[in-house]
């Protein structure tokens, strides 16, 4: 099987954000522009997602991000690309 770049790799990316967070917003455009398909969860309208948030990150403040499994607290570019292997 022939390698591939990190970049082809399928992430599994949850953003935990709210309409108004201007952090949330730049998270989200930042993924666009490296191409990665993420799930947006308003939790301003989701507490049940609002909960889960808290439960993974253990924070209250948004974003947060969820990268296979490991949680990105704010917009924290040099993480985020770290994960991803960028």
């Amino acid at each position: 099987m022939p390698a591939t770049k990190s970049k082809e790799k399928e992430h599994k990316i949850t953003v935990y954000s709210t309409p108004t967070c201007p952090w949330c917003y730049k998270a989200k455009e930042y993924l666009k522009s490296q191409s990665m398909k993420y799930a947006d969860v308003n939790v301003a309208s989701d507490s049940k997602a609002a909960e889960e948030m808290i439960k993974k990150s253990g924070q209250m403040g948004v974003p947060v991000i969820d990268i296979d499994g490991k949680i990105i607290v704010g917009f924290d570019k040099s993480a985020i690309d770290k994960e991803l292997g960028i």
